[in-house]
């Protein structure tokens, strides 16, 4: 009883952590269709949290009406003119006197401008949280030294101390974080070392962890380490009865499984010594050259027992950051999309509802930052799909208004009609094919 209680407060956590997220997103979405369009001079009409009956709503002193609807899974905008929520086919006739105010009847660069304004605020968002995470917990400085010191496990001797600058390991000489990265590569794995450091102006050597120990900095969504119940901070101390000293261990042991299951000996502050059992799953992972077939655990890792020490960002650097990580992110996006369509990566890699769900809820569970973080990710993510020049996404009406621009001329009623039905149709069966993938795929 008691395990069917945790497992429907869990549905309920992800559940509600989705919705708060996609509600983010969406009315950021939204609301770039909406500020944009009535600052070029078209009217809104409504402005929809949510699909369905209405909750509430108000009318502000433009006209426009604000809802919350009941079905919380999207949201949109309605324009003057236009025949549905979607902005699709060939609109409802307007007053000849306020046709400038309708989608249908504004200027071209106008409607480009409204509907391109959505993707882009999805970019901006990411932008902004991606840059406010750098700024407020700031930059590793370039010189390796100590920061925040973390727990460690029992019989780790560790006589660092916030400050220390970096100096050698084991007469290995640092004098940088990649040189520290080298360094750990070449040292004999052993659970302490001698540290050279510079403190208050005099060197010393003190006892110190192995530098790459396997600590995991963080949890995929949706793998096989977060349906184990793994948590970033965790130390792995041995798998399948074999005590593993280093991060780059875990994927010699992962690989030599080959999706059998691996019991994991783990080390948590606060909670001591735990077993957990986990299956690793078969990914398709990028490459220089392509993509490769690889068993993961879905776990990060690359850090020691101590944060890097932080300088200040400035605002130019974490918006700089912001923009490349929202890049990153769009370019994946594509490089993925295209690797399925030529057949270089399985079908399976496309997720749908359940799998995004069940992400965000991950997400949430692992705390307030990493969740504005994935909603971020999300945001971009969306504002991509968004641009696919499919009918009734935003890049169709994009690409119906690049057609307008080169042709000298609208495409016609009808054509409107029917490409936004297959639009339509496409959409709704690449939402049934994802959500065929989460019940279906490994």
């Amino acid at each position: 009883m008691m395990g069917l209680i945790a497992e429907l407060g869990g549905l309920i956590w992800t559940v509600c952590a989705f919705i708060l997220a996609l509600s983010i997103i969406v009315t950021v979405h939204e609301y770039g269709h909406y500020i944009v369009g009535r600052w070029s001079g078209i009217k809104a009409e409504v402005f929809s949290l949510g699909f369905g009956p209405q909750l509430f709503s108000w009318r502000d002193r433009r006209g426009t009406v604000w809802q919350v609807a009941a079905i919380p899974l999207g949201g949109y905008v309605r324009f003057l003119g236009d025949s549905n929520a979607a902005s699709a086919g060939s609109g409802e006739a307007v007053d000849t006197k306020l046709a400038r105010q309708s989608l249908p009847g504004a200027p071209l660069w106008a409607r480009f401008a409204t509907v391109a304004a959505g993707p882009i605020f999805n970019f901006i968002l990411s932008i902004l949280v991606f840059g406010g995470v750098a700024l407020w917990h700031g930059m590793p400085v370039d010189e390796p030294e100590v920061g925040v010191l973390r727990a460690t496990p029992p019989g780790i001797e560790i006589g660092l101390q916030p400050g220390d600058r970096i100096i050698a390991i084991d007469n290995h000489q640092v004098g940088s974080w990649a040189d520290l990265a080298k360094t750990a590569e070449a040292l004999e794995p052993r659970p302490s070392h001698e540290w050279t450091v510079r403190r208050a102006g005099q060197e010393l050597i003190v006892p110190g962890p192995d530098p790459m120990p396997a600590l995991l900095t963080g949890i995929a969504p949706r793998s096989a380490a977060a349906a184990a119940g793994l948590r970033a901070g965790d130390v792995i101390l041995a798998i399948d009865g074999k005590p593993v000293s280093r991060f780059d261990e875990l994927r010699e042991h992962v690989e030599a499984a080959q999706g059998r299951a691996l019991l994991l000996q783990v080390w948590r502050e606060g909670a001591g010594e735990a077993d957990y059992t986990l299956i690793p799953r078969e990914q398709d992972l990028p490459t220089a050259t392509g993509y490769e077939k690889r068993w993961m655990i879905g776990v990060t890792g690359g850090g020691t027992y101590f944060d890097p020490a932080t300088r200040s960002t400035g605002l130019g650097e974490a918006l700089e950051l912001g923009v490349n990580r929202t890049w990153d992110i769009i370019a994946s996006s594509v490089s993925g999309l295209w690797a399925m369509i030529s057949g270089q990566i399985g079908s399976c890699n496309l997720g749908g509802a359940i799998s995004i769900a069940e992400s965000t809820g991950q997400a949430a569970s692992a705390g307030g930052s990493d969740f504005i973080w994935w909603i971020a990710v999300l945001s971009a993510a969306i504002g991509f799909l968004n641009l696919l020049p499919v009918p009734v996404l935003d890049g169709g009406h994009l690409m119906f208004y690049l057609y307008e621009a080169v042709a000298g001329r609208r495409p016609s009623d009808r054509v409107l009609d029917i490409l936004s039905a297959l639009g339509m149709a496409a959409v709704l069966a690449l939402m049934i094919f994802g959500l065929t993938n989460d019940l279906f795929c490994p």
